[in-house]
Protein backbone atom coordinates (compact mmCIF):
# COMPACT_ATOMS: atom_id res chain seq x y z
CA UNK A 1 0.00 0.00 0.00
CA UNK A 2 1.21 2.87 -0.94
CA UNK A 3 0.82 6.04 1.52
CA UNK A 4 2.22 9.15 1.52
CA UNK A 5 3.08 11.55 4.86
CA UNK A 6 2.66 15.03 3.91
CA UNK A 7 4.76 17.19 6.15
CA UNK A 8 3.00 19.98 6.00
CA UNK A 9 -0.12 17.96 7.29
CA UNK A 10 1.95 16.63 10.00
CA UNK A 11 2.93 19.50 11.14
CA UNK A 12 -0.40 20.77 11.21
CA UNK A 13 -1.55 19.76 14.31
CA UNK A 14 0.45 20.17 17.40
CA UNK A 15 2.09 16.84 18.19
CA UNK A 16 1.37 14.45 21.10
CA UNK A 17 3.32 14.69 24.53
CA UNK A 18 5.71 12.07 25.24
CA UNK A 19 2.94 10.38 27.47
CA UNK A 20 0.48 11.03 24.72
CA UNK A 21 2.45 8.69 22.50
CA UNK A 22 3.50 5.95 24.63
CA UNK A 23 -0.34 5.85 25.95
CA UNK A 24 -1.37 5.16 22.06
CA UNK A 25 1.62 2.67 21.90
CA UNK A 26 0.16 0.48 24.66
CA UNK A 27 -3.36 0.61 23.06
CA UNK A 28 -2.03 -0.37 19.84
CA UNK A 29 0.49 -2.95 20.64
CA UNK A 30 -2.87 -4.61 23.05
CA UNK A 31 -5.65 -4.11 20.48
CA UNK A 32 -4.67 -3.51 17.35
CA UNK A 33 -5.47 -0.42 14.84
CA UNK A 34 -8.98 -0.33 15.24
CA UNK A 35 -10.00 3.04 13.40
CA UNK A 36 -8.90 3.32 9.88
CA UNK A 37 -6.71 6.07 8.43
CA UNK A 38 -7.92 8.43 6.37
CA UNK A 39 -5.97 9.03 3.01
CA UNK A 40 -6.95 11.72 0.09
CA UNK A 41 -5.65 9.70 -2.84
CA UNK A 42 -2.41 8.49 -1.53
CA UNK A 43 -2.14 11.41 1.13
CA UNK A 44 -2.20 10.30 4.51
CA UNK A 45 -4.53 12.95 6.58
CA UNK A 46 -5.89 11.34 9.82
CA UNK A 47 -3.79 8.89 11.71
CA UNK A 48 -0.55 9.62 11.23
CA UNK A 49 0.71 8.59 15.03
CA UNK A 50 -1.42 5.76 14.79
CA UNK A 51 0.72 4.84 10.72
CA UNK A 52 4.23 5.69 12.64
CA UNK A 53 3.77 2.65 15.56
CA UNK A 54 2.04 0.55 13.41
CA UNK A 55 4.71 0.37 10.69
CA UNK A 56 7.32 0.43 13.22
CA UNK A 57 6.13 -2.83 14.85
CA UNK A 58 4.14 -4.25 11.78
CA UNK A 59 1.10 -3.75 13.46
CA UNK A 60 -2.07 -4.46 10.45
CA UNK A 61 -3.89 -1.16 9.97
CA UNK A 62 -6.97 -0.48 7.34
CA UNK A 63 -7.43 2.82 5.54
CA UNK A 64 -10.38 4.38 4.33
CA UNK A 65 -10.88 7.47 0.86
CA UNK A 66 -12.70 10.85 1.68
CA UNK A 67 -14.01 11.78 -1.75
CA UNK A 68 -15.13 15.28 -0.62
CA UNK A 69 -11.87 16.82 -0.52
CA UNK A 70 -11.34 19.05 -3.38
CA UNK A 71 -8.59 21.01 -2.26
CA UNK A 72 -5.80 21.01 0.59
CA UNK A 73 -8.30 23.87 2.62
CA UNK A 74 -10.94 21.38 2.90
CA UNK A 75 -8.49 18.86 4.03
CA UNK A 76 -7.60 21.57 6.79
CA UNK A 77 -10.96 22.32 7.69
CA UNK A 78 -11.33 18.70 7.91
CA UNK A 79 -8.78 18.14 10.49
CA UNK A 80 -9.51 21.27 12.39
CA UNK A 81 -13.30 19.39 12.79
CA UNK A 82 -11.47 16.16 13.87
CA UNK A 83 -9.15 17.58 16.54
CA UNK A 84 -11.72 20.31 18.15
CA UNK A 85 -14.16 17.56 19.01
CA UNK A 86 -11.09 15.39 20.65
CA UNK A 87 -11.00 15.53 25.12
CA UNK A 88 -7.48 15.31 24.49
CA UNK A 89 -6.54 18.81 23.23
CA UNK A 90 -6.14 21.70 25.43
CA UNK A 91 -7.89 24.58 25.39
CA UNK A 92 -5.29 26.50 23.74
CA UNK A 93 -4.90 24.16 21.08
CA UNK A 94 -8.40 24.48 20.46
CA UNK A 95 -8.54 28.01 19.81
CA UNK A 96 -5.51 28.05 17.99
CA UNK A 97 -7.57 25.72 15.84
CA UNK A 98 -10.38 27.57 15.60
CA UNK A 99 -8.67 30.50 14.71
CA UNK A 100 -7.00 29.05 11.76
CA UNK A 101 -10.65 27.66 10.23
CA UNK A 102 -11.55 31.08 10.68
CA UNK A 103 -8.57 32.14 8.35
CA UNK A 104 -9.34 29.62 6.14
CA UNK A 105 -12.87 30.90 5.46
CA UNK A 106 -12.04 34.39 4.98
CA UNK A 107 -9.61 33.86 2.55
CA UNK A 108 -12.48 31.96 0.90
CA UNK A 109 -14.77 34.54 0.69
CA UNK A 110 -12.65 37.24 -0.37
CA UNK A 111 -11.96 36.27 -3.96
CA UNK A 112 -15.57 35.39 -4.15
CA UNK A 113 -16.90 38.92 -2.51
CA UNK A 114 -14.00 40.59 -5.31
CA UNK A 115 -15.27 38.45 -8.30
CA UNK A 116 -18.89 39.31 -7.38
CA UNK A 117 -18.76 42.37 -7.31
CA UNK A 118 -16.90 43.43 -10.29
CA UNK A 119 -19.57 41.03 -12.56
CA UNK A 120 -23.51 41.37 -12.53
CA UNK A 121 -23.37 37.64 -13.90
CA UNK A 122 -25.51 34.98 -11.88
CA UNK A 123 -23.46 32.54 -10.15
CA UNK A 124 -23.25 29.24 -12.07
CA UNK A 125 -25.85 27.01 -11.24
CA UNK A 126 -24.16 24.15 -8.96
CA UNK A 127 -21.34 25.78 -7.82
CA UNK A 128 -21.95 25.89 -3.92
CA UNK A 129 -21.78 29.72 -2.28
CA UNK A 130 -18.62 29.96 0.57
CA UNK A 131 -19.22 29.29 3.88
CA UNK A 132 -19.21 32.27 5.78
CA UNK A 133 -16.99 33.53 7.75
CA UNK A 134 -18.18 32.69 11.86
CA UNK A 135 -17.98 35.54 14.05
CA UNK A 136 -15.64 35.74 17.54
CA UNK A 137 -18.29 34.33 19.17
CA UNK A 138 -19.29 31.56 16.67
CA UNK A 139 -15.40 30.54 17.27
CA UNK A 140 -14.97 30.58 21.14
CA UNK A 141 -18.67 28.07 20.98
CA UNK A 142 -16.81 25.78 18.32
CA UNK A 143 -13.47 25.95 20.40
CA UNK A 144 -15.73 25.45 24.00
CA UNK A 145 -14.18 28.42 25.44
CA UNK A 146 -15.02 31.82 26.27
CA UNK A 147 -14.91 35.10 24.10
CA UNK A 148 -12.62 36.67 26.22
CA UNK A 149 -10.47 33.50 26.30
CA UNK A 150 -10.29 33.66 22.23
CA UNK A 151 -9.45 37.10 22.09
CA UNK A 152 -6.75 36.43 24.19
CA UNK A 153 -5.05 33.71 22.37
CA UNK A 154 -5.80 36.01 19.52
CA UNK A 155 -3.53 38.42 20.80
CA UNK A 156 -0.70 35.41 22.24
CA UNK A 157 -0.48 34.61 18.26
CA UNK A 158 -0.44 38.24 17.12
CA UNK A 159 2.05 39.14 19.41
CA UNK A 160 3.79 36.56 21.57
CA UNK A 161 7.66 35.12 21.00
CA UNK A 162 7.55 31.97 19.92
CA UNK A 163 8.98 31.24 23.56
CA UNK A 164 5.97 32.45 25.26
CA UNK A 165 3.49 30.26 23.13
CA UNK A 166 5.89 27.33 23.99
CA UNK A 167 5.62 28.11 27.68
CA UNK A 168 1.50 28.23 27.41
CA UNK A 169 1.53 24.81 25.45
CA UNK A 170 3.60 23.20 28.23
CA UNK A 171 1.58 24.67 30.92
CA UNK A 172 3.95 27.02 32.40
CA UNK A 173 1.84 29.70 32.34
CA UNK A 174 -2.08 30.14 31.42
CA UNK A 175 -3.70 31.74 28.73
CA UNK A 176 -4.81 35.05 30.52
CA UNK A 177 -1.64 35.56 32.10
CA UNK A 178 0.19 34.82 28.64
CA UNK A 179 -1.70 37.11 26.95
CA UNK A 180 -1.06 40.17 29.74
CA UNK A 181 2.69 39.29 29.19
CA UNK A 182 2.83 39.37 25.11
CA UNK A 183 1.82 42.74 25.88
CA UNK A 184 5.59 43.35 26.64
CA UNK A 185 8.13 43.70 24.01
CA UNK A 186 9.47 40.68 22.51
CA UNK A 187 12.67 40.37 24.38
CA UNK A 188 10.81 41.17 27.65
CA UNK A 189 8.47 37.95 27.02
CA UNK A 190 11.69 35.36 26.25
CA UNK A 191 13.47 37.26 29.21
CA UNK A 192 10.69 36.47 31.52
CA UNK A 193 10.19 32.97 30.24
CA UNK A 194 13.40 32.58 30.91
CA UNK A 195 13.09 33.69 34.23
CA UNK A 196 10.27 30.15 34.88
CA UNK A 197 6.90 30.43 36.07
CA UNK A 198 7.28 32.66 39.00
CA UNK A 199 9.09 35.40 37.11
CA UNK A 200 6.15 35.09 34.22
CA UNK A 201 3.72 35.08 37.04
CA UNK A 202 5.29 38.50 38.32
CA UNK A 203 5.94 39.93 34.60
CA UNK A 204 1.79 39.21 34.42
CA UNK A 205 0.88 40.79 37.55
CA UNK A 206 3.31 44.08 37.47
CA UNK A 207 1.57 44.18 33.84
CA UNK A 208 -1.73 44.26 34.76
CA UNK A 209 -0.75 46.82 37.83
CA UNK A 210 0.57 49.52 35.46
CA UNK A 211 -2.32 48.86 32.87
CA UNK A 212 -4.33 50.04 35.67
CA UNK A 213 -3.18 52.74 36.46
CA UNK A 214 -2.44 54.32 33.18
CA UNK A 215 -6.00 53.82 31.93
CA UNK A 216 -7.63 55.71 34.86
CA UNK A 217 -4.72 58.15 35.56
CA UNK A 218 -2.20 58.27 32.32
CA UNK A 219 -1.00 61.97 32.89
CA UNK A 220 -1.00 62.09 36.82
CA UNK A 221 2.49 61.25 39.30
CA UNK A 222 0.63 57.69 39.34
CA UNK A 223 0.50 57.04 35.69
CA UNK A 224 4.24 58.33 35.51
CA UNK A 225 4.74 55.31 38.41
CA UNK A 226 3.03 52.74 36.72
CA UNK A 227 4.80 53.07 33.26
CA UNK A 228 7.98 53.12 34.91
CA UNK A 229 7.32 49.61 37.15
CA UNK A 230 6.25 48.13 33.55
CA UNK A 231 9.93 49.43 32.25
CA UNK A 232 11.21 47.88 35.72
CA UNK A 233 9.25 44.32 34.62
CA UNK A 234 11.33 44.52 31.75
CA UNK A 235 14.64 45.04 32.96
CA UNK A 236 14.23 42.22 35.95
CA UNK A 237 13.23 39.70 33.12
CA UNK A 238 16.12 40.55 31.21
CA UNK A 239 18.53 40.34 34.05
CA UNK A 240 16.70 37.15 35.13
CA UNK A 241 17.68 36.24 31.90
CA UNK A 242 21.31 37.02 31.52
CA UNK A 243 22.11 35.56 35.31
CA UNK A 244 20.47 31.96 33.82
CA UNK A 245 22.73 32.47 30.77
CA UNK A 246 25.73 32.80 32.86
CA UNK A 247 24.71 30.06 34.79
CA UNK A 248 24.59 27.77 32.06
CA UNK A 249 28.21 30.00 31.07
CA UNK A 250 29.61 28.26 34.10
CA UNK A 251 28.35 24.94 34.26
Amino acid sequence: MNITVNEELLAYIDPLTPEENEALERSLLAEGCRDALVLWGDVLVDGHNRHRICTQHGIAFNTVQNTRFTSIDDVHLWMIEQHLGRRSVSDFQRGVLALRRKDILTARVQPATAEASGSEAAPAAGIPKPEPVPTMGAIAKSARISNATINQIEKIQKSAAPELVAAVKSGTISINAAATVASLPMHAQVAAVAGGKKELQQAARQVRESQAVARTEPETPEGVIARLRQTITELSAENAALKARLAELAA
